[in-house]
């Protein structure tokens, strides 16, 4: 059960993701999230990176709720929230972004359809007009594109 829950919980939260990414990232919380389409800030960090600790917290209550009630349930939704969260990370700040310069080579057609995907939502500079706002589950036509990639380096 643990395991399915957690799994689940992962996968759920690709969609959290696209929903808070498309109509509060790119709605109400701009103001947090347009450095990281245009560079308003200047060193390591974004505004954007606030972002990370929002996220963060519905997992850290969570883990504490269960201190206070007898189920593990909060404990597997939490470990779900948080492996997507460094799933995340993983993908988006040092693969796609290269924040630190590893990952920066791929053959892998799923994660050059990623990073293409992410590619053409970075081409909107704007809140409005945006696309691709997931992060795991992109459009087909990304595979296709990098398809056809591979199909030419081969």
């Amino acid at each position: 059960m643990a395991f399915i829950l957690i799994i689940a919980t992962f996968v759920f939260m690709e969609f959290v993701a696209w929903f808070v990414h498309k109509y509060i990232m790119h709605g109400l919380f701009w103001n947090l999230h347009e450095d990281h389409h245009k560079k308003t800030t200047y060193g390591f960090f974004e505004k954007n990176d606030y972002f990370f600790v929002i996220f963060a917290a519905p997992a850290i209550v969570l883990f504490f709720s269960a201190l206070f009630i007898n189920s593990n349930i909060p404990i597997y939704i939490a470990s779900g929230i948080t492996l997507y969260g460094l799933a995340y990370f993983l993908v988006h700040e040092l693969f796609i972004h290269q924040r630190f310069k590893v990952l920066r080579r791929t053959e892998n057609r799923y994660f050059k359809a990623i990073r293409r995907a992410h590619k053409v939502h970075h081409k909107h500079l704007g809140k409005e007009d945006g696309e691709c706002f997931g992060m795991f589950v992109v459009p087909f036509k990304f595979y296709r594109e990098a398809f056809s990639d591979n199909k030419l380096n081969e």
